[in-house]
């Protein structure tokens, strides 16, 4: 059988031109050097390079085999690296997925400061939401994510991110503008508009409404928040986004928005990743970089406790 180590010696006697220098290289005595390729041309019953040539001449079938660990060795070398800064937790893969359409406000510049931290580690957003993505985590098809809804797995742990408050949006001229708070009871004959994604995924429904055991009159959904916006203002529905989604239509005077009850209804946004990797030295340090982050890019929420769930 060929091993690496056949095709290491070939490439050294190539570079050396001899097979005195070549056993010096590889650290073999020479008489060793020469048995090991007497033994592997005995194996494959041809010669692999001209004796007493000078320069060294190589058969076809000994270039046929340099050609083989001109393409194999840098590669093996590459793979041995890799798990060498693996081993060390300097390398990796964070694949992420996301059950909050609007957490791109303080998700990217999350990930572009992980970048600069982390070069070696590769990341990716999964596109769609048409999966589970915790079964996903699971399976190891994934390595994050972010959630507000962390339901026991096994095998699955959770850090707290940040808490926020999840305010309902109304068109400026909505009856509803001149209450303090709204309560549930005030949405039974409204229409609520929100993301297509599982009610369950819904702080309103979760946290707000299902509570109350009230239903609104009507659900329409929207893929992206300024459409949800647009649906609004025309007084086509009501929608609840977290606050920070909505700074910028209600700094435009594009809506309104008022609390949903008189304390507010706030969830808790996780990071979900596999228990095996709690001690991953990146895993963590995203985990940290996104409450540095939000802390700094959002307004108005809260910092979650440190405790894993």
């Amino acid at each position: 059988m060929i091993e690496l180590r056949h095709l290491k010696t070939l490439v050294a006697l190539r570079s050396c031109g001899s097979l005195v220098d070549a056993a010096e290289r590889l650290h073999l005595t020479q008489s060793a050097l020469s048995h090991q390729l007497k033994s592997l041309e005995y194996l494959l019953d041809t010669e692999l390079f001209i004796r007493k040539s000078k320069p060294l001449q190589f058969t076809p079938a000994g270039q046929r085999l340099l050609k083989l660990a001109d393409d194999l060795l840098p590669r093996v070398e590459a793979a041995q690296r890799d798990l060498q800064r693996l081993s060390r937790g300097q390398a990796g893969r964070l694949h992420l997925a996301i059950e909050c359409h609007s957490c791109y406000q303080w998700l990217m510049p999350t990930l572009d400061a992980f970048r600069l931290k982390w070069p070696e580690v590769e990341v990716d957003i999964p596109g769609g939401h048409h999966f589970a993505p915790l079964p996903a985590l699971k399976r190891q098809e994934l390595d994050l994510v972010i959630t507000a809804d962390p339901r026991p797995i096994e095998g699955v742990s959770y850090q707290p991110l940040f808490q926020y408050e999840s305010l309902l949006a109304l068109p400026k001229d909505h009856a509803l503008v001149d209450r303090a708070f709204i309560e549930p009871l005030d949405l039974a004959t409204e229409t609520l508009i929100t993301y297509p994604v599982e009610r369950n995924l819904l702080d309103i429904f979760t946290h707000f409404l299902d509570p109350a055991g009230v239903e609104p009159a009507g659900i329409r959904t929207a893929e992206l928040t300024i459409l949800m916006m647009q649906l609004v203002a025309s007084h086509r529905g009501v929608c609840a986004l977290p606050n920070w989604a909505m700074t910028e239509y209600l700094e435009r005077d594009y809506v309104t928005a008022r609390r949903m009850g008189p304390e507010g209804t706030w969830g808790t946004l996780y990071a979900a990743f596999r228990s095996s990797q709690q001690e991953q030295a990146f895993i963590q340090e995203f985990i940290e970089l996104a409450r540095q982050t939000s802390d700094r890019v959002l307004t108005d929420i809260k910092p979650a406790t440190n405790n894993a769930c």
